[in-house]
This record gives structure tokens, sequence and C-alpha cells, in this order.
């Protein structure tokens, strides 16, 4: 019973059902109000044919007067036609057949083979037609069933002093008799249409759906070490084709999270045994060699440096948690960018004379105020300015401008350092993304790659946009645009935090 339940519950039983009862509808609406259609035209048929043989029997039919032989008057029906025209004939010996004629007095004159047994007007009303000289049409049936269509009115003889009642009847037993086998034949193959439809639409809702199943199919192979299968697209641009192509997408980034994953794992693990490793064997030889407090305070000082280090490590893993779990909430307030970025630059240069580097700070504008997280701004402006530092050589220049762009501040930090080839620039704002190459190897402190991904973090999170533009050999800049005005007041989306929140890259 389960099972059953399930399967009426299936999508492709559902599109299939509901095609079927579509096309169901469908089928009996047509197939009624083409037998609707055509009765009313077998009876707009029957009704003219009745007017026609109508009109026939005003020109055929007279009423003569006559004297009897005791002097009254006295009239008799006269049908007038040339006797030698056949199609006259036929016509007049059809109408006769059709015809019932009497007087005011219910004097019979003539009753053909088709009334006989028809019932259809009783005495008061051959008196009321006469009378008033009305025209009914009225269907009736004979003895046996048969429909017929009737039209009584009224004709006068020649001097109209007299009106005779005349009825005309057409038979309705062609017309009815379509109608029923057609009533039949629509009862008898419309199930069968109903069914063959049913079954093509469960074949056909199946062909839709593999591409659906192709999809389940591949989810199911899918794992954290196979994560290079795609669903090849059929070509087809539909909905299903766009189904693909956002379903590879989607594998597409959990490929890349992953790989990042991996190698900040492989990261995370180098920077925290290296120091537990230096730690320990500081400590190990204070322990077997130290003689004198000296050689103690000398270990338990290197020991504390790379605590240090140990404990900023864990910081910023803490933050990174923190970012993604959307527990970084900005709090905005109205600041002026120009001032912020001089007390940066005054606080960053001690470590750019220690690197022998000239660092200013370049005043485009006197002021430029805006909503702003002062905490995340200065924090955006700090990694930033370590990597210039950290990544141009001696002798080398490092420049903070801030500028007012309609709407929007700018923030550019050009330096000119190593700088970095076009292969890395697509790729510098990813999580965990760390340039290899010579500028790394000269650095003296290597990084975990979340710095600059923590810069577009916040830029997105203000509303804002980060780009770079780098050149080996002559060194990086770095702009910032952020809008003055906030149109979010919370921004910052759990799914897209990325958490850099360091301040080294």
């Amino acid at each position: 019973m389960r099972q059953r339940r399930n399967f009426s519950r299936g999508l492709r039983f559902t599109l299939a059902a509901v095609y079927t009862l579509v096309f169901t509808l469908l089928l009996s609406g047509v197939s009624l109000l083409f037998r609707q259609t055509l009765a009313s035209s077998l009876d707009q048929q029957a009704k003219e044919d009745l007017n026609q043989s109508w009109a026939a029997v005003k020109g055929y039919l007279r009423f003569e007067r006559q004297r009897d032989e005791t002097g009254r008057t006295t009239y008799k029906q006269v049908w007038i036609w040339d006797a030698e025209d056949t199609d006259e004939n036929g016509i007049v010996a059809s109408l006769r057949s059709q015809i019932y004629i009497c007087d005011e007095a219910g004097k019979v004159y003539e009753e053909g083979s088709l009334y006989q047994g028809l019932t259809a007007f009783s005495r008061e009303e051959v008196l009321r037609i006469v009378q008033k000289e009305q025209t009914v049409v009225r269907e009736t049936r004979d003895a046996k069933g048969v429909p017929y269509l009737l039209r009584a009115s009224f004709i006068p003889d020649e001097n109209h002093q007299r009106k005779f009642f005349v009825t005309i009847a057409h038979p309705l037993g062609e017309s009815r008799s379509l109608i029923t086998r057609f009533t039949w034949l629509c009862v008898g193959l419309v199930p069968l249409v109903i069914v063959t439809g049913g079954v093509m639409g469960w074949i056909f809702a199946g062909r839709a759906l593999t591409p659906v199943l192709a999809v389940a199919q591949t989810a199911q192979r899918i794992s954290g070490s196979n994560l290079s299968l795609r669903i090849k697209s059929r070509g087809a641009g539909d909905e299903l084709d766009y189904l693909t192509d956002t379903f590879n997408q989607m594998i597409e980034r959990l490929e890349a999270s992953f790989n990042q994953i991996r190698q900040f794992s492989t990261d995370v693990s180098h920077e925290l045994r290296t120091p537990i490793t230096v730690v320990r064997g500081q400590l190990e030889v204070a322990l077997f060699q130290a003689e004198t407090v000296e050689d103690y305070r000398d270990a338990i000082v290197n020991s504390l440096a790379d605590i240090e280090r140990l404990s900023q490590i864990v910081r910023a893993l803490l933050l990174l948690s923190q970012a993604e779990t959307g527990q970084v909430i900005l709090q905005r307030q109205q600041l002026d960018l120009v001032e912020l970025v001089e007390d940066i630059v005054d606080q960053f240069q001690i470590p750019a004379e220690g690197a022998d580097l000239t660092l200013t700070a370049e005043r485009k504008v006197a002021q430029c105020t805006g909503e702003f997280d002062k905490v995340q701004i200065e924090r955006m402006l700090s990694n930033l300015l370590s990597n210039a530092i950290k990544f141009t050589p001696a002798g080398g220049a490092v420049v903070v401008s801030v500028d007012r762009i309609d709407a929007d501040a700018e923030l550019v930090v050009r330096d000119t350092g190593l700088g970095m080839a076009p292969e890395h620039l697509a790729h510098i704002f990813d999580r965990f993304y760390r340039v290899q190459g010579p500028s790394q190897q000269a650095s003296p402190e290597k990084g975990l790659g979340l710095g600059l991904s923590f810069v577009a973090w916040i830029a997105r999170a203000h509303g804002g946009t980060v780009d770079v533009e780098s050149e080996l050999g002559k060194g990086t800049a770095f702009r910032v645009r952020l809008p003055l005005i906030a149109e979010n007041p919370n921004p910052i989306d759990p799914a897209s935090a990325t958490g850099e929140m360091v301040k080294q890259s």
C-alpha cells in the first residue's frame, strides 16, 4: 500500500495524470461543442426546409369558392402546377404528403400520409391561430416516437373572405439519428483516445524527466573526493538545460570550496605545527641545557613570541568562524574617511620607516563623510597597508588617497612594490589564496591568505566594490569604492561573509 501511494505521488505520475486530465477535458469539451453545433445546424436546416415548404404550399395551393346543389357556398382546395414538369410533380407530391388542411369548423380538407397519427394542435389552438392570424412552429412525435417539426398558420381563399388552417410536417428522424450516431461514436472513441493519450503522456513524461534523473544520479555519485563530475547539456536552451547549468555551476563552486578548505587545512596545520614545535624545542633546550637565569629568560621570551604568533592564528580562525555564521554586524556611524586615513597612515609610519619606505596620505578632498563601520574600515586599510609595506622593496613608496566621486568615496592604496602576474589578479580576493612566486619568497612573514579576502568582504558589506591593478616590477594599486549613504543597515550576508578578518595577508 505504501509503495502504491509513493508511486501515485511521483512526479512522473503527476505529470502524466495532469496531462491526461487536461486532454480529457479538452477532448470532452470539443466533442460536446461539436455535437451541440451539429444539432443546432441540423435544427436550423430543418426550419429553413420547413419555411421553404410553406412558401411552396402558398405558391401551389388555392381555395376556390363553389356552390353545391342546394345553392350553399362551399370551398375546395386546388393544387395548381404544371403536370408535365417532373420537378413540380415531385414537389407537389412531397408537399401533399406533409400537409394537413382544415377550416375553422374543424372540417378536414386534406391530410397527408406523414401527418397521420399526429395530434399536435387542439381545436382551441386551431381557432386561435386562424382568428389571430398566428404562425406557430412546434416539435411533436407520432405514435412510433418519430420526431416531426410542424409549422401551423393560415391561408385565406382567393377573395380573403375565409381563412383555412394549414400545417406542414417536416420529419426530423434522419437528423436526430445522425446526432445519436455521433454521440455513440464519441462515447466509444473518446475513452480509447483518453487511454491512448494517458499512455503517451506517461511515455513523454518519462522522457522529459530523463535529464532530471541524470542530475539526481550524478548528485548521488558526488563526494568530497569526486567533484569533477559534470552533466552534459542537451543544448535545447530550455528549463532543463538551465537546471543542468545551475547544477554544474554549484558543483564547480563546491569543488573550489573543497580545494580551498584542503589548502586552508594544510596551511593551518603548518602554521600551528611550526610555533608549537619551536616552543617545545626551546623549552626542551632550556630544560636540559640552561644554566643561568638569563638562559631561562631568553627561552621564555622566544617561546612567548611564538605563542603570540599562535594566538594570532587562533584569533584569525575565530573571527573567520564568526563571519561565516553571520555574527559580525556593521556598526555604522558618521565618519570622515579623510581624517581616518590620515590617522591610519600615522600609525603605519614606524613600520614604513623600518622598511625604508615612504608612506604618505594624499588628500584630494577636504572632507569625505559617510556612514561606515569604523572598526571594519580601519581593518581594511590596515590589511592593504600591511600588504603594501610587506611587498614593497626598500626605497619604494606607498601612497594612500581619498577622493569623492558622485555619491561614492574612493580609497586607493598604491605602492611601487613587486607587483603580481595577470593570472593572479582574478583570484587575489579568493579565500585562502596566496600568490606563489618571488614576492612570497621575499616576504619575511608568510600569511594565511585571508587579508585581501577580508578587504573584499568589508567592501561588499558596505555595498561597495574593490578592484586591483598590478604589473610585475612596477607595483600594485587597490581601489575601493564605498557608497556614502547606506542602502541597507545590515548588509552582511552570512553566505557571502568570507570572514577574512586578519590584519595580514
